[in-house]
């Protein structure tokens, strides 16, 4: 009886968490989107737009290397409402802006904010996944596969919903109001805290800075591959495809966001999908270190 109501407690927190991230995601794809297709439809270059988003990346990789650690230290219940609130200064600050503002000024304001929002993006993620860890048992580590696959391709199938969200808005509100109306959404969400247990995640053990370092050969190789393989994509899909969908082609700011938003969903949808294609194709254990030697080898043939 007590091992039910606690699991029922866990699939609640767990979900909380989850609606959060999912209004989050959906912000932060209509965000990217709004900022994109404003700054070019106002004459900005492209160097000038790409310039806007090198904050939200960068900072975006600190807050992850460092988001474990602050995780354990006050709690994913912290962390994650922190990202939420962060995102919501961020889109005040860019309701402020002055269009009439020459470029020296309005680039860095626009950086300064992107800033916060790429800190947010990665608190609200990691607070997320880590939660998992709350609702799948330790020794039932391909669900645990399972889950963060689902959660991962959620995440990306909403994101391209935002960017859908973030043109419609941008042609329907305009680009302070569309910043009002999700702040407004994501001000509500921080309500279902309330509903959150308090130092959900937080562990009583110190971690020691030095323990951010993984002394696994392995996990540091993949991590400088993922470094540079969302690096290429965001090159590309980020900024330049956008840009060019509009400028070239002269496409509205609807068209431009369907056509992202369904490209995201489908690389959403094949994301859920991983752990299926590699039971099917696999021995069904755990991805093991074969199975991505197995799987780049396919995905570069594909290329």
């Amino acid at each position: 009886m007590t091992s039910t109501i606690a699991d029922k407690a866990n699939f609640r927190n767990y979900s909380l968490v989850t609606l959060a991230y999912w209004g989050f995601t959906i912000t932060d794809g209509a965000l990217r989107m709004l900022v994109l297709l404003y700054f070019n439809n106002i004459g900005y270059s492209p160097i000038q737009i790409a310039s806007l988003f090198l904050f939200y990346e960068v900072f975006g990789i600190v807050t992850n290397f460092l988001g474990g650690w602050i995780g354990s230290q006050f709690g994913l219940k912290v962390t994650l409402y922190s990202g939420i609130g962060l995102q919501i200064l961020a889109l005040i600050i860019l309701s402020f802006l002055n269009p009439n503002w020459a470029a020296w000024l309005a680039v860095p304001y626009v950086m300064l904010a992107q800033a916060l929002s790429g800190i947010a993006k990665d608190l609200t993620k990691m607070s997320t996944k880590s939660a998992i860890r709350l609702v799948v048992p330790q020794d039932a580590q391909s669900a645990l596969f399972k889950w963060v696959a689902i959660l991962t391709g959620s995440k990306n199938a909403l994101k391209g919903v935002g960017f859908f969200v973030g043109a419609v808005l941008l042609g329907l509100a305009g680009f302070v109001g569309a910043l009002w109306i999700m702040a407004a959404g994501l001000f509500l969400i921080l309500f279902t805290g309330l509903l959150l247990p308090k130092g959900m995640g937080k562990i009583k053990a110190k971690v020691k800075f030095r323990q951010l370092f993984s002394k696994s050969r392995e996990i540091n190789l993949l991590s400088a591959a993922r470094f540079f393989l969302f690096g290429s994509r965001d090159v590309w899909f980020v900024v330049g495809l956008p840009v060019f969908l509009r400028s070239g082609l002269g496409w509205s700011f609807y068209q431009v966001g369907g056509f992202l938003a369904l490209w995201v969903i489908g690389y959403g949808i094949v994301q859920s999908s991983a752990p299926a294609l590699i039971n099917r194709f696999g021995s069904g254990r755990p991805p093991q270190a074969s199975t991505i030697q197995f799987w780049t080898f396919a995905l570069r043939v594909c290329l």
